[in-house]
């Protein structure tokens, strides 16, 4: 099940219970921007990333760890506070780009900070092959698919609270696992739903845009390995939105 919303992160976590995430694969802004940066055959005019473009402080890291079992944190080395909360290496993730030395605007690799205790890993595939992007940070399926492969289990809920370009929610439908993702900007948010459209069924994305998708879950009638017990979780996670939505619009008139 993939599960959608566009809105603040902090307002996401909020309404989860500790522990309820078995992994959290996350890419927060790393505060790096660059005036333009290069995506498949065109250039992104940053002023639209450039609003988002700010490193997460404590408060999130907090909310992060605590409704999330384990972390994959992209950009770790950006993260002082990743740092402090781990006396020693439990195992970095990089993702080399097989680029060469000669282009601009692109670091050779990205690296990820793991809360896993497992040995660090390396994952090549050529940025060149990650074309048509619709955000400058985005990141191959590929990628995900590998390191739902390597570190998730099946039954893992996983957690995104930067979707970006929400190649994340393809890599997590093709694996079978249920994802719950959010993006604030508005145009990010709706490419990637277009993006997303492409390969996973309506009926399987659940989202708080009304004109994008139904906001319910459809009625189980059986339970199998305590979906169904899931799906009235979510279902309760939902209503409990939508209250607080048509709150704050009421409040706005």
């Amino acid at each position: 099940m993939i599960t959608i919303t566009r809105e603040d992160n902090m307002n996401l976590m909020a309404r989860y219970p500790d522990n309820y995430f078995d992994l959290a694969i996350v890419d927060p802004p790393y505060g790096i921007l660059n005036k333009t940066k290069r995506g498949g055959d065109h250039k992104f005019n940053m002023d639209e990333y450039s609003q988002w473009d700010v490193k997460p402080d404590d408060e999130y890291f907090n909310e992060l760890f605590r409704v999330s079992k384990n972390q994959i944190i992209w950009g770790g080395n950006y993260f002082g506070q990743l740092w402090a909360r781990s006396p020693y290496n439990k195992g970095f993730i990089i993702w080399d780009k097989k680029q060469p030395e000669t282009l601009n605007n692109f670091s050779m690799a990205e690296m990820a900070w793991s809360s896993l205790d497992k040995p660090s890993k390396i994952f090549e595939f050529s940025v060149r092959k990650n074309r048509n992007k619709i955000h400058p940070t985005q990141k191959p399926v590929e990628l995900y698919e590998w390191l739902l492969k390597m570190y998730a289990n099946q039954g893992d809920k996983i957690l995104d609270t930067h979707l970006g370009s929400g190649t994340i929610a393809i890599a997590c439908y093709n694996a079978g696992l249920s994802l719950t993702a959010c993006e604030i900007s508005e145009t990010y948010y709706l490419s990637a739903l277009e993006k997303i459209k492409e390969v996973v069924p309506k009926t399987a994305i659940h989202t708080n845009d009304a004109d994008a998708f139904s906001l319910t879950f459809p009625e189980q009638e059986t339970s199998k390995n305590g979906m169904h017990k899931l799906y009235k979780e979510h279902v309760e996670q939902l209503r409990l939105f939508k209250e607080e939505r048509a709150k704050y619009y009421a409040m706005a008139k």
